[in-house]
């Protein structure tokens, strides 16, 4: 039996992380490369997400306060 070297194209299962400024690239959790990003890059983001400094937020909109309630199920209230 012989064993021969090929080239797999990968390609569409890398996945990119964000951390300090790099992009980490991973295949199924197993880091594989790394990508350093330009000072001052630009990030092209949809309307309810943002980046700054080298991070991405996203803009959501939650409750400050939970509702209220009489009685609590957890406690043998009825629900």
């Amino acid at each position: 039996m012989t064993l021969k070297q090929q080239k797999l194209d990968i390609t569409d299962r890398v996945i990119g992380r964000l951390e300090n400024g790099e992009i980490k690239l991973f295949l199924e959790n197993e880091p594989i490369g790394k990508m350093t990003l330009p000072q001052g890059c630009v990030f092209q983001l949809e309307h309810h997400f943002e980046a700054n400094e080298q991070k991405i937020f996203q803009h959501v909109t939650v409750t400050e306060q939970p509702a209220a309630r009489y009685t609590d199920c957890d406690e043998g209230g009825w629900c």
